[in-house]
């Protein structure tokens, strides 16, 4: 069992008569292909917090970045684990994504390198940013103040441990995939 091919099952408890599992090619393929995530985290005094972000499947890890000072960063120094989610805000059609995971900062060159090239390949323009201090960082072009453009980006990698997938439709299923890395 590797990370693309963890472990598949099926919980026919919350699925329909007959459904399959989704295979994780096809989870992957959604992972890569979302525009928008909304990742979980725990505030130091226990509370959660959830917020809307942009991400890069890359590595077999889902990879985002965040400014130092706020305070989904805040909540990873203090607990690296997390939640990120994504899918079709609708009933009966589409996936919906689940995985757990513990965030990791990424600081390899390499890697940031080319992630800067996936943010514009699948963002546009307005994602680009510059390999810096250990993350990224805003190039002069991007407008924001001097400030701001001194400051690193942080980059994080969150490799699954444990993922769900939520199929909707005539058929619904719900699949788990564990890594080997749980």
């Amino acid at each position: 069992m590797t990370a693309q091919e963890p472990a598949t099952e099926l919980d026919a408890r919350y699925s329909s008569e007959g459904a399959k599992p989704t295979e994780w090619t096809e989870a992957r393929k959604h992972l890569e292909q979302a525009e928008v995530y909304w990742l979980s985290t725990v505030r130091p005094d226990g509370r959660p917090h959830v917020t809307p972000l942009l991400a890069i499947w890359q590595d077999d890890a889902l990879h985002f970045c965040t400014g130092p000072e706020e305070r989904k960063a805040r909540n990873l120094e203090h607990n690296p684990h997390c939640i990120l989610t994504t899918g079709s805000n609708t009933l009966r059609e589409g996936l919906d994504l689940v995985l757990e995971g513990d965030a990791v900062r990424v600081t390899d060159r390499a890697t940031l390198q080319r992630l800067v090239d996936a943010y514009v390949a699948k963002y546009g323009p307005d994602w680009r940013f510059e390999v810096g201090g250990g993350g990224f960082a805003h190039p002069e072009s991007s407008g924001i103040s001097e400030e701001q453009r001194s400051q690193v980006v942080l980059v994080y990698a969150v490799a699954p441990t444990t993922a769900f997938g939520f199929g909707k439709g005539d058929v619904a299923s719900q699949t788990r995939w564990r890594f080997g890395r749980a």
